[in-house]
Parts: C-alpha cells; structure tokens; sequence
C-alpha cells in the first residue's frame, strides 16, 4: 500500500500531479484545491488513495488528511465514484464540502457532473453523522475556503474545477474570458458556469 509520495512536483497540470521520489515518477490525479497549492519543481507531499481495477491502477493524491478523509468517505456512499468525489472537492476543499453536508447543502453537492439531487441527499443522509464527529478544524472567519492566492493561481484552480465537472477546455476558455483576476476561486467558477448556461 502507497500510504504517501514525497518529493518534487516535475508536471502539473488540470487534474494531475506527477511526483518524483528517487527517479519514480508516481502520477497523481488531483483536485484544483490540492492543484493550486502545489508548485512546480518544488518538494511536496501527497498522501494517497489507491483504486486498483482489471483495467486501471489509480492513484489519488492529497494536499491533507482531511481531504483524503473526506474522499474515502464520498466513494463510500453507493453511486458516487472517484470523478464525482474529485469534483465536488475541487469546489472548495474539505472545509466547504464539510460545510455543505454539515448545513445540508444540495446546491454545492449537484454542481458537480454525475451528482444529482437523490445522490446529493444520500451523501447529506449517510455523512452527517460522521462528519459530525470529525476532528476536522472548520474556520470560516475568513470567508469561504480557498486554496492561497497566486500569481493566475485562483483561475488555474477554476479552470481544473471546471474540468472536473466535465467541460471542455474550449467551453472553459471562452467562459472564463475578460473574467476579474481579482476574483477568488469560487466566485470565477460561478462566473463560468453562469457564462455557459446563458450562451446555452
């Protein structure tokens, strides 16, 4: 078992992080919030979910615990697999997700490709309880979760999540342009989504 990757990050790119440890390169599958923390060419460590099929052999890699915790708990429920748990983590991170089951927020959970309302009140239902007693530190003094800003980093962090939910790099280029630079994360995703369902 992979319990962790250490070491410098040589690709990064939208839903992906190749880690070098002693001459190995260990490809990673990431969300935009672990994305927009990570640096090129510089050490990092993930700690990693492995999925092992007949026709694949997955790694998922995580900037904390937390997140990873709140993944295994997200493919725990029946019918959401790994796309759909790294899409609605891509939205804001463990703290947000948390946020939204805790407060039973379907609007965030749905926004995600493949996750529909019976799904969205399956993960409420089944995750409350266990996120209730998480030893998560939740802070939200500050406004929503975010990963650190970064020179063009919020709009690289939009761009993977909207990648996640399932569009094109087209659709994201052309709703994401003229968009405020100064805007974080999640408001330039909302931004977009907005862009595409109006051109739609």
């Amino acid at each position: 078992m992979i319990y962790y990757v250490s070491g410098p990050v040589t690709v990064l790119e939208p839903g992906l992080a190749v880690i070098d440890c002693g001459g190995v390169g260990y490809g990673c599958r990431i969300t935009a919030y672990t994305a927009g923390q990570l640096k090129l060419n510089q050490n990092a460590r993930l700690y990693v979910t492995e999925s092992i099929r007949e026709d694949a052999f997955d790694l998922y890699g995580f900037i904390s615990k937390d997140e990873q915790r709140c993944y295994e708990l997200l493919t725990s429920v029946n019918g959401v697999g790994p796309k759909a748990a790294m899409a609605i983590l891509s939205a804001g991170g463990p703290q947000n997700f948390t946020l939204a089951v805790m407060t039973g927020d379907e609007k965030m959970l749905t926004a995600a490709q493949g996750v529909g309302k019976k799904i969205a009140q399956r993960i409420i239902l089944e995750l409350k309880d266990k996120l209730g007693g998480s030893s998560m530190e939740l802070d939200f003094s500050t406004g929503p979760v975010s990963a650190p800003v970064q020179p063009s980093g919020n709009k690289f962090m939009a761009h993977a999540a909207l990648q996640e939910l399932g569009y094109s790099a087209t659709e994201i280029h052309a709703a994401l342009k003229g968009v405020d630079s100064s805007l974080s994360t999640e408001e330039m995703v909302r931004y977009a989504l907005r862009a595409m369902v109006m051109k739609g």
